[in-house]
């Protein structure tokens, strides 16, 4: 039975070991939830492309930091220059220098991350919808001439109905408590958590006949953490390990 071997498959690589690999690594560095949610929030920005090599830039950009991220974003100045060699694939310095600036703005405005995506959420009660809220923020605050087209990239545009892979892995790490997710916010029911939705994982899922749409958008991500919900719906996303499992030990 398909739910029996992927019930199997989380209880096996939902554990400690699998943090070393993952940018989840980046979140346990820290114990203080201000550093926490803004190494959380810069780390899925970065994560994709090859694991090596964005895990290698993270290290980078909170090395500049000194590893004091909150301490880092509540004193940044726009012309700071500690932030430099971080371009990554489609994004450029200028691109991280702007979020930390609308970031240092939010802090020093006694606000949060996790207060905005609060205030977000609970406008419509519905994850894709605080993302709009959310991303409309950061692109409100913006000066379009002083970015790239990257800045786009690490914040993507939930309009657009692309999976938000990124964005989903963080609130999994951020709303479940498990050895690997942190569990620091709590004001989504981690039963409505959306899947984290890449080709790898879209490959696997429709291998196992869990997905049938052919595309990797919105509309997959909704199929799929359905279908998962079938297994388990008060913690679907925990299949999102199950699927990395299977993976792994099914070398796809």
């Amino acid at each position: 039975m398909l739910k029996t071997q992927l019930d199997k498959y989380v209880i096996e690589y939902e554990t400690k070991d699998f943090i070393k690999d993952d940018p989840v690594q980046f979140v346990h560095r820290f114990t203080n939830k201000n550093d926490i949610e803004i190494a959380g929030f810069i780390s899925s920005m970065f994560a994709y492309g090859k694991r090596e090599v964005f895990i290698s830039k993270l290290n980078h950009i909170f090395d500049c930091m000194n590893n004091k991220p909150f301490e880092y974003v509540k004193s940044f100045e726009y012309k700071d220059n500690s932030i430099c060699n971080c371009d990554y694939r489609f994004s450029k310095d200028c691109d991280l220098i702007w979020i930390l600036k609308i970031l240092n703005d939010l802090y020093n405005e006694n606000e949060t991350l996790e207060t905005l995506f609060e205030y977000s959420y609970k406008q419509k009660n519905e994850i894709w919808n605080m993302f709009q809220c959310v991303i409309d923020y950061f692109y409100s605050k913006v000066n379009n001439e002083e970015i790239t087209k990257g800045f786009y990239h690490l914040l993507p545009n939930p309009k657009k109905k692309s999976a938000l892979k990124r964005l989903n892995m963080m609130l999994r790490w951020f709303i479940r408590k498990s050895e690997v997710d942190i569990g620091i916010w709590n004001f989504i029911p981690k039963s409505e958590l959306l899947i984290p939705l890449d080709t790898h994982v879209a490959k696997i899922s429709r291998s196992l006949g869990l997905l049938n749409r052919n595309d990797n958008g919105y509309e997959s991500v909704i199929e799929l953490t359905n279908k998962l919900k079938e297994f388990d719906s008060s913690d679907p996303v925990k299949y999102d390990f199950a699927l990395f499992g299977y993976g792994v030990n099914n070398k796809f």
